[in-house]
């Protein structure tokens, strides 16, 4: 793992090395870790806040697009059935009356 940029004040890590990081840090814990990357362990606890909350809007967007989807089949198939109605509508208005008693 190698850091993007030097300097100790606002340093950036790349997201590769946050992530190998965090795995390190699931696995040996927190504290190991930072001290092993010479991190404060609260800097670990941000990436992890973070990468949560990214998991989270991910799977929320796939069950916004998934029900978007469902909802596009119902529209499909209600106007389908809408269509038929209106074919079944129409061919008894030009049937006779079938209820009148011969």
């Amino acid at each position: 793992m190698t850091k993007s940029k030097a300097g100790r004040k606002g340093q950036e890590f790349s997201l590769e090395f946050r992530q190998q990081a965090l795995l390190r840090a699931a696995t040996e814990g927190v504290t190991t870790v930072a001290r092993d990357l010479g991190l404060q362990p609260a800097q670990l606890y941000s990436w992890r806040a973070q990468a949560r909350r990214h998991d989270q809007d991910d799977q929320a967007q796939r069950l916004e697009l998934a029900e978007h989807a469902r909802l596009k089949r119902e529209v499909a198939r209600l106007e389908e059935e809408n269509a038929f109605l209106k074919k079944a509508a129409a061919y008894f208005d030009l049937a006779p009356d079938l209820r009148t008693p011969i």
